[in-house]
């Protein structure tokens, strides 16, 4: 069975490719940054470029799609790099979404996702989509340098989920896809935080107090003018945090443990980790 895994050179793609024991081909936009796999083809592609992605994927069983980087462009790239997985006649389309993916969610880029959901659904590709929650390694991110998370995220909660466990999933999907065909899994963590409890988790692992500040929506943009971003890239920082206040990231949901045999980790095991 031929498995191309896209975007090889990103913290999940790679733990993918490290961990898929098979042949493989990774698709990546720069060759020479393409992690060293032993017995493993590389191919160089944006998502955009639709023949050179085609080329990539030309007889592949089966194809990991990890969503572009983010931008106000990304739905065009994912339709461009879906429609060359249909011409290249490939096998199964994984593509890795986002929790709460929908027309009216309210984190923005969860809309892009359902958009490319919905171009998938409609080429007629055999597809399992795995929805992620937030990751629970980029909370430490979260935190500003005087060690404060701000956001308009309430007592909302989420289902934060480690990076490790996306990808074991994902790599049991590649391995076996024919029964996760059809399939939408929603990839969590084992329990659903607030903001308040992420922070006491990073004081408990970090030893130094880390606090959450709820603000306003309006407080949200005001601290995040100085950062000088383009509009589409703060409405999609603020809207994480109010997806958060609206209850759409608070679902657990057992399907790493289905798919991987054990359970998910608990976000105060990923801080001890990093």
């Amino acid at each position: 069975m031929r498995v191309v895994v896209s975007g090889a050179t990103g913290r999940l793609g790679g733990r993918v490719a490290a961990r898929l024991d098979r042949p493989q081909r990774l698709l990546v936009r720069d060759a020479a940054r393409a992690p060293r796999i032993p017995g493993a083809e590389v191919a160089e592609a944006e998502y955009a470029d639709a023949a050179a992605v085609r080329a990539g994927l030309e007889g592949a069983n089966v194809v990991l799609m990890v969503s572009a980087s983010e931008g106000p462009d990304r739905v065009d790239r994912h339709r461009a790099f879906v429609d060359a997985a249909a011409a290249a006649g490939v096998g199964h389309l994984v593509y890795t979404s986002f929790a709460g993916a929908g027309p009216d969610a309210t984190f923005t880029l969860a809309r892009d996702h359902w958009a490319t959901e919905e171009h998938i659904r409609a080429t007629g590709l055999p597809y399992t989509f795995l929805r992620d929650n937030l990751y629970a390694d980029f909370i430490p991110a979260l935190a500003g340098d005087d060690r404060v998370i701000r956001g308009p995220g309430g007592d909302g909660r989420a289902a934060v989920v480690a990076q490790d466990d996306i990808a074991d999933a994902i790599v049991a999907v590649l391995r076996d896809p024919g029964p996760h065909a059809g399939h939408t899994y929603d990839l969590t963590g084992p329990q659903a935080l607030t903001f308040a409890e992420m922070a006491a988790a990073l004081t408990a692992a970090t030893g130094r107090e880390v606090r959450y500040h709820d603000e306003t929506r309006e407080e949200a943009y005001a601290s995040r003018a100085a950062y000088g971003a383009p509009d589409w890239q703060v409405d999609a920082w603020v809207s994480t945090y109010a997806a958060v206040a609206a209850g759409e990231l608070a679902t657990v949901d057992p399907a790493i443990e289905r798919l991987t045999g054990r359970p998910a980790t608990p976000l105060a095991e990923v801080l001890r980790r990093s």
